[in-house]
């Protein structure tokens, strides 16, 4: 059975959740939790990811986020696979580290944005880990993070804030956790948000969004395997701009390029560049840098940053 296309295009917002392999407590020591953290900030970097909450679980994570380029695939390929990388060479292991693929639902917009981050936030109240008047202490959530000093700047408040009114950065989280208490004491405002399917299903929004969704849907699954034309038209107008950027930081024309005039070792390092920002496939890469063999692109580019950080 093909498996489900991810619905990627420009400021797309996403909750994405994964679970350690056999609910395996992959996160049972702040030390792992911490790594995770450290591979999201990487991602978000690389990714240019905007994160509107995350938490981390003893045996999942969740993630509200927004990617300003469609490029949840290749950043999530990049994030669970360099952190399962590094959590078994600590750890001397082997072995598939998450139970499969990570799930992504889309969301509708800032509305249903807003229920998903209060779901996030909520995640440890729910698991009887703090307190609903505690719910800003938890050390791994978005939450805390928002309110301390050095917060990362992929991180982002402003949906917050937009729902809670303007005013002093104080009041204005006040009100939040006095919204997430009371929400966390009512069965009724939980069902009336959706919770008990936030974690269920591919996309999140209202039933007239979600119905024009699913056609949409079934007609992109009419070529299993293959994406949507419009998502591989959105894709590549983002790696266009992504080497017209490395282009003009590295100094060369792209007339150059077009009429050959670029040597080997310059093609390597721009190719090098592009594939840091985003994951831009080789084979892309090589049509456009007119090279004739992307695997010997790879390789030399893979030589290349091994160079670097030796």
């Amino acid at each position: 059975m093909a498996r489900k296309l991810r619905l990627l295009f420009p400021n797309a917002l996403y909750h994405v959740i994964n679970r350690g392999n056999y609910r395996r407590d992959v996160f049972e020591t702040s030390g792992s939790k911490g790594a995770f953290l450290a591979a999201l900030d990487e991602a978000c970097l690389r990714h240019r990811w905007r994160v509107h909450a995350y938490v981390v679980m003893r045996n999942h994570f969740h993630l509200a986020l927004e990617t300003p380029e469609p490029n949840l695939t290749a950043g999530m390929h990049w994030l669970l696979g360099t952190f399962a990388n590094r959590f078994n060479r600590f750890r001397d292991e082997r072995g598939h580290l998450f139970q499969g693929r990570y799930q992504a639902q889309l969301l509708e917009d800032q509305t249903a944005l807003g229920r998903v981050v209060d779901y996030i936030h909520l995640n440890p109240v729910r698991a009887g880990l703090v307190t609903p008047e505690a719910v800003g202490t938890f050390p791994e959530s978005s939450l805390k993070a928002l309110r301390q000093e050095g917060c990362p700047g992929w991180l982002t408040a402003e949906g917050i804030r937009q729902r809670m009114g303007a005013g002093d950065v104080g009041p204005v989280w006040a009100r939040y956790e006095a919204h997430l208490a009371e929400v966390a004491g009512s069965p009724e405002a939980q069902a009336r948000l959706g919770f008990p399917t936030l974690s269920r299903g591919c996309a999140i929004g209202t039933r007239g969004w979600l119905r024009a969704l699913a056609k949409d849907h079934a007609q992109f699954a009419l070529n299993p395997g293959f994406e949507a034309g419009e998502v591989r038209e959105l894709r590549e107008a983002s790696w266009q701009r992504a080497l017209a950027e490395v282009l003009k930081e590295v100094g060369i024309d792209p007339r150059e390029l077009e009429a050959g005039a670029v040597k080997l070792d310059r093609k390597v390092e721009i190719a090098a560049q592009l594939r840091t920002r985003g994951g831009v496939p080789y084979a892309w890469i090589a049509r456009m840098l007119k090279v004739s063999h992307a695997p010997s692109l790879r390789m030399q580019v893979h030589r290349r940053m091994l160079q670097v950080s030796a």
